[in-house]
C-alpha cells in the first residue's frame, strides 16, 4: 500500500536531517493501537516526545490517554477523542489512523521499533545538545569553567533519559546488599560510611554517607574552617582516602600553615610569626613525608557555581576513589554571569545544585556557611539552623547540620574554655545530639575530649 506522506516528513533539502526513523515510528504507534501488550511494552521504552514527526507525539499522547482510562486505542476510539480534543485534522485525520494499523505486518514487531525510535531520539538530543554548547562557546557566554558545567549538565541530561531500566529496582536486586551493610555494622566498628576523625560523631552517624551534604554553620571566628579541614585530614592522610578542600576564604599558604600546625602540634603564631624552634622544624620533619603524600586536592580559584561542579567533576573523573569534598564557604559562592532575583534564590539554587553534586559524584559533600546574627542578639547565644544565613533552602537540602558553639568566645572566663559543643540540629537518618570537643586551636584543630 502506497503511504502519503506527511508535509513534515518531504526531503527539505538540507545535506544533514536530524537522526530519525519516521517508519519505525509509525510501526510503534499501529502496534501500540493493535495490541494491548505492545502498547505496554513499547510506553517502557519510549515517550511522545521521543517521536520525531510532531503528528507522532500527538498520536502517541492520546493513545497513553486512553490506556491509562482503560479505554480502547483502536483507530475508531482515537479519532474519536481527537476529534473531541480538536486534534483530527492536526495528525493527517482518519485515514492516517488507518494508515498506521495497516502498515503493521505484526504487533510483535513494535516494541524493537521503539528501541530504534529511542535510539534516534537520543542522537538527536545530543545533537541539539552540541549545538547549544557550541553557539555557547562562540557566543562567550560566562567562564569556561561555566561552559564545561553546562555542557556535562546537557550531556548528563541526556543520559539519564536512555537509563531507564535503572528507575525501578526489586527487592530481590537490593536487598543483599543492604543485610551485608547491616551485618557490617553489627559485627565490625559501626561503620558504613566515611570516618570523620572524631569517635562520637562517628558513632552518632556512622560516617559520613555517600550522597550526603553536610551543612557546617556557625558565626565568624567559632572553627568552621578549623573543623572542615579536621575532616580532611582525616580523610586523605590519616585515612589515604582522596579528599578535595575547595575555599573561597583562604589561600593555599594559610591552608598550608594550618594543615602543618594540626598534623605537626606547631603553634600557628609561630608559623605565621615566623618565630618557629628547632623543635618545631623537628616536628615538621616527621610529618612532612606523611603530608606530601596525602591525597588532599587543594583549590583555590573556584568561586562560582559552575566553576565548582566543572572542577569536581573532572577530579572526580580522574580520582574515581575520591572520598570526600570540603567547600569553605558557601555564602561566598555565586551563580556567575547570571543575576537571580534575590540573594535568598541564588543561595536557594546553590544549595540545591550542591545536593544534587553530592548525589551524582557520590560522596559526602561538607559545605561550611555562615549564621546570622541571631545567637548574638538573644541571652542564650547558642544557634539553631533558624540562624542559616540568607536561605532556609541550605536547612531543607542539607542531610546533617552541624552547628559550633563555644561558650568561651562570648565569656573567656568561662569554665567551659576550651570547649566546642557540636550540635547536630539536624540528621535525616538518625538523631539529634550535642557533642563535645576540645579546642586545640593554637595547633588549628579541635581533637576528641579523651585525647586532651
Amino acid at each position: 500500500m502506497t503511504v502519503t506522506l506527511p508535509p513534515e516528513e518531504h526531503d527539505t533539502g538540507f545535506s544533514r536531517v536530524p537522526p530519525q526513523a519516521v517508519p519505525a515510528e509509525r510501526s510503534v504507534l499501529g502496534s501500540m493501537m493493535l495490541s494491548d501488550s505492545a502498547a505496554i511494552e513499547c510506553q517502557d521504552v519510549i515517550t511522545p516526545e521521543d517521536h520525531f514527526v510532531p503528528r507522532h507525539q500527538i498520536i502517541h499522547q492520546m493513545i497513553l490517554s486512553l490506556r491509562s482510562q482503560k479505554l480502547p486505542c483502536d483507530p475508531i476510539s482515537l479519532t474519536d477523542a481527537l476529534t473531541k480534543s480538536g486534534d483530527l485534522d492536526k495528525v493527517g485525520g482518519r485515514t492516517y489512523l488507518h494508515e498506521l494499523v495497516q502498515s503493521v505486518d505484526t504487533p510483535a514487531t513494535g516494541p524493537y521499533h521503539a528501541r530504534i525510535v529511542k535510539e534516534k531520539a537520543v542522537l538527536r538530543r545530543l545533537a541539539e545538545a552540541g549545538v547549544t554548547i557550541t553557539e555557547a562557546a562562540y557566543a562567550g557566554r560566562g567562564d569556561s569553567d561555566e561552559l564545561v558545567a553546562e555542557a556535562a549538565a546537557r550531556i548528563a541530561t541526556v543520559v539519564e533519559g536512555v537509563r531507564q531500566d535503572d528507575d525501578f529496582m526489586l527487592p530481590k536486586d537490593t536487598i543483599v546488599g543492604t543485610l551485608d551493610a547491616i551485618d557490617q555494622a553489627k559485627n565490625g566498628t559501626g561503620m558504613t560510611g566515611l570516618s570523620t576523625g572524631f569517635i562520637d560523631i562517628d558513632s552518632l552517624t556512622s560516617g559520613f554517607q555517600p550522597g550526603q551534604m553536610i551543612v557546617i554553620a556557625a558565626r565568624p571566628g567559632m572553627g568552621k574552617s578549623t573543623l572542615a579541614m579536621d575532616m580532611a585530614r582525616a580523610c586523605a592522610i590519616k585515612q589515604g582516602i582522596p579528599a578535595a578542600f575547595i575555599s573561597l576564604e583562604m589561600g593555599i599558604d594559610e591552608l598550608n600553615m594550618r594543615m602543618l600546625s594540626a598534623e605537626c602540634r606547631v603553634a600557628l603564631h609561630h608559623l605565621r610569626s615566623g618565630q618557629t624552634t628547632d623543635d618545631d622544624w623537628q616536628r615538621m620533619a616527621s610529618r612532612l613525608p606523611a603530608i606530601q603524600e596525602a591525597p588532599l586536592y587543594i583549590n583555590e580559584s573556584a568561586n562560582t557555581l559552575g566553576a565548582i561542579q566543572a572542577k569536581l567533576r573532572r577530579l572526580k573523573s580522574r580520582t574515581p576513589d575520591l572520598g570526600l569534598v570540603v567547600i569553605d564557604y558557601m555564602q561566598l559562592i555565586t551563580l556567575g554571569g547570571r543575576r537571580p532575583e534575590s540573594r535568598e534564590r541564588e543561595v536557594a539554587e546553590i544549595s540545591t545544585s550542591l545536593k544534587r553534586l553530592a548525589k551524582e559524584l557520590q560522596l559526602p559533600l561538607v559545605v561550611l556557611a555562615q549564621l546570622n546574627r541571631g545567637p548574638e542578639q538573644r541571652t542564650d547565644k547558642r544557634p539553631t539552623k533558624a540562624d542559616l544565613r540568607e536561605s532556609g533552602a541550605i536547612e531543607q537540602d542539607a542531610d546533617i547540620v552541624i552547628l559550633l558553639y563555644r561558650d568561651d568566645a562570648y565569656t573567656p572566663e568561662s569554665p567551659r574554655s576550651g570547649e566546642v559543643d557540636l550540635i547536630f540540629d539536624k540528621h535525616r537518618n538518625g538523631p539529634t545530639a550535642t557533642i563535645t570537643v576540645a579546642s586545640q586551636l593554637h595547633y588549628s584543630r579541635f581533637v576528641d575530649m579523651a585525647q586532651t
